[in-house]
């Protein structure tokens, strides 16, 4: 290890160096340091006291440092949250509200009493993309049993009290035979299943990744890292020589080690946000997101629209199959031929308008340049520490290089733990990584693997055996992956008839023109507090 160069150069103390707050007497002259516990031995200003007022004063500052940097990054995830979970409600409640108002209009006395199982559908999907642990696709078959149900009922209200528990469970057995909604049903559950999936594990994405930073920037220094930013910060202080700003080399090797576990993280983060971006580029992907959630309308009318026009084909190989009688012992006065009803519904067609598609791309263009500003955050915050007038530049011989005024030769470290064991400023056992950094690197994995199979359209259930994420409400888990069975669609798929159109009226979504800057840009700002604190 090339040795540094040292000066013998001193200084006269000045009060005005170093913060006049720390002391409660006289700076005493130069004297013999033999007392240092810290920097380096030789003339100094500073007491036992002061070397120790000195030494908590720089632990402070850096862990807030570090804290502040965390905090940046924290707050633009939790912005990019909120204006994704905006705009991915609103296009919901749009949904909602289109499909409210197109079949009050279409199907009046029929659609009124029958208004509950649409909003309970919409209600569990809301349910599903807030964490709730439900299977989506045996919420979508349940909501097909209940509609079938009701229809059923409607299609003869004078014997509907007739229909038995059991001709009714009867009746929805033969669904997947018989197929009454035709093949909206496959049609809603391939695409709304999918985007729904996606949309959970990437809101997720951010909310973990948002929580194991703010987790990562409250570790707590060691007593080694203690010693060397205190040599870096304050000792020249000690030697009169609180003026020169450190080497920044030395100042890289000092922040390296000291945040040698934090860069750990750097290969499971980039995964993460690597994968998040993926995940947001497949939302404009044809069928785009919005497309999706307003064509739940569309296939649901399609389903009434095929069940009305094959209803008394329908019933009649429902009685064969399920008997023509209701309640026990009491004969059924259903005909095999019902009449068929006169209401009927119009299918309805969303074409999705410039505006809509340029709300999406904003969307998607947004999140994606911040999650790209942070995706190397890990193995940057070091040098982002030492930027600006934090330190020298490296070529300057009038730096403090942890000894005195001159030149710092030793080579700078690579980044992470493994590539500290000859760091010269900070000594570190490799061996005995961070166990609360650990932790953050095994849930980083976790959520990336969650993401990854997002992207496929699988939906993975994580399980929480640990205390991270207790009581979320996620579905997380940090030690297994469960992925949850399928239960069988609704029959083959066969040509729809063509839809007519009925547009649904485009609402504005807001804008994130108001998100937080990028954290990269803060952390430029931050390094300038670190060593000007005097």
């Amino acid at each position: 290890m090339p040795p540094r160069s040292q000066s013998s150069t001193l200084m006269p103390c000045h009060r005005s160096r170093i913060k006049a707050q720390l002391y409660s007497s006289v700076l005493q002259p130069q004297n013999e340091g033999e007392h240092l516990r810290i920097c380096p031995q030789g003339y100094t200003c500073c007491t036992s006291a002061m070397e120790e007022t000195l030494s908590n004063l720089s632990r402070r500052e850096f862990e807030g440092l570090v804290r502040e940097a965390g905090r940046s990054i924290q707050a633009s995830l939790n912005a990019q949250y909120r204006t994704f979970d905006t705009y991915f409600l609103e296009l919901l409640n749009g949904s909602e509200r289109w499909l409210e108002e197109a079949f009050v209009a279409a199907l009046g006395d029929l659609y009124r009493p029958n208004a509950g199982v649409f909003r309970e559908l919409y209600g569990e999907l809301r349910r599903y993309y807030s964490g709730a642990s439900l299977n989506l696709e045996e919420v979508l078959d349940e909501f097909w049993m209940r509609l079938l149900e009701r229809l059923l009922k409607a299609s003869d209200p004078e014997t509907a009290s007739l229909l038995s528990d059991d001709f009714l469970e009867c009746a929805s057995k033969q669904t997947e035979t018989l197929r009454p909604f035709g093949d909206a049903p496959r049609e809603l559950k391939t695409k709304l299943v999918r985007a729904f999936i996606a949309a959970r594990a990437f809101i997720q994405g951010l909310n973990v990744a948002g929580e194991i930073v703010r987790k990562v920037s409250q570790v707590p220094l060691s007593l080694e890292c203690n010693r060397a930013i205190m040599k870096l910060v304050y000792c020249p202080h000690c030697r009169g020589l609180g003026s020169v700003k450190p080497c920044v080399n030395y100042c890289k090797n000092v922040m390296k080690g000291c945040l040698a576990n934090q860069a750990d993280l750097d290969t499971e983060w980039q995964s993460l946000i690597e994968t998040m971006l993926q995940v947001a580029s497949s939302f404009g992907a044809e069928p785009s997101m919005d497309t999706v959630i307003y064509s739940i309308p569309v296939r649901i009318s399609e389903a009434v629209l095929a069940m009305q026009e094959n209803m008394e084909i329908y019933t009649s190989k429902v009685f064969k199959a399920c008997g023509d009688r209701g309640e026990e012992g009491t004969p059924s006065s259903i005909s095999e031929e019902p009449k068929k009803k006169a209401s009927t519904v119009t299918a309805l067609e969303y074409k999705p308008s410039p505006k809509s598609a340029a709300r999406l791309e904003v969307q998607v263009t947004d999140v994606s340049s911040k999650l790209k500003e942070m995706q190397f955050y890990w193995i940057q915050l070091p040098s982002a520490l030492c930027s600006g007038k934090t330190a020298s530049s490296t070529t300057s011989d009038k730096c403090w290089n942890g000894m005195t005024k001159a030149s710092y030769l030793p080579e700078v470290m690579g980044d992470g733990l493994a590539n500290q064991i000859n760091n010269p400023e900070v000594e570190i056992d490799i061996t005995k990584p961070d166990r609360t950094i650990r932790q953050q690197i095994m849930l980083l994995k976790i959520m990336s693997n969650r993401l990854k199979n997002a992207l496929n359209g699988n939906d993975v259930d994580f399980q929480d055996t640990s205390d991270d994420f207790s009581g979320s409400g996620s579905g997380m888990c940090a030690d297994h992956l469960c992925v949850r069975g399928r239960p069988p669609v609704f029959g083959p798929k066969t040509d729809r008839p063509k839809l007519y159109a009925y547009s649904p009226e485009n609402k504005r979504v807001k804008g994130s023109g108001n998100q937080i800057q990028p954290s990269v840009i803060l952390l430029v700002l931050l390094p300038a507090t670190l060593l000007l604190r005097r």
